[in-house]
């Protein structure tokens, strides 16, 4: 066994429902073994800071930039990445109303704000404009697509009233 083999761990993770068992170095993120070892590329690395938004996932159903948690210490908790949303091939509301209302331009910052708009949803069914701006406050979209991200979240809102998502 190499030096290499020698540092990693062994996690399981629960990811979008399914458990993934992989060979992690300890100071490996999320975002880095959600891209490059499990294939969910819709998590975007961005900054690499936590500044951007870009590498959002719910973690226990709480929005959390990816790249700035480490994939050791997700063992037991429910992660959910953008590809988690759609089920049998249908949109999720939030991804429906991402395209309905143009929600998305150059589509980078999409899966993070969506995500960030899913942990919102959980929590808070019936968001004002004010709670709205809030919760992707923390997702940057540098084609400034802002009033159509919130009539998404606002047309989302509306889907999903009455839906178990």
């Amino acid at each position: 066994m190499n030096r290499d083999e020698q540092q990693k761990k062994l996690i399981h993770l629960n990811v979008n429902g399914e458990t993934v068992s992989l060979h992690v170095e300890p100071h490996w993120t999320l975002s880095r073994v959600l891209r490059n070892d499990c294939g969910h590329t819709g998590t975007k690395e961005g900054c690499g800071e936590g500044a951007c938004g870009s590498c959002t996932v719910l973690i226990d159903s709480v929005a959390v930039p990816a790249c700035m948690v480490l994939a050791v210490e997700q063992q037991d908790k429910e992660i959910e990445t953008i590809e988690g949303l759609s089920k049998d091939g249908k949109l999720h509301p939030i991804q429906e109303a991402w395209l309905e209302e143009y929600g998305s331009q150059c589509g980078f910052c999409s899966p993070g704000m969506i995500m960030s708009t899913k942990a919102l949803l959980l929590k808070n069914p019936s968001p004002s404009d004010d709670e709205i701006k809030e919760a992707i406050s923390g997702n940057i979209c540098i084609c400034s697509n802002y009033e159509h991200i919130i009539n998404a979240v606002r047309s989302a809102a509306e889907k999903m009233k009455g839906e178990q998502c």
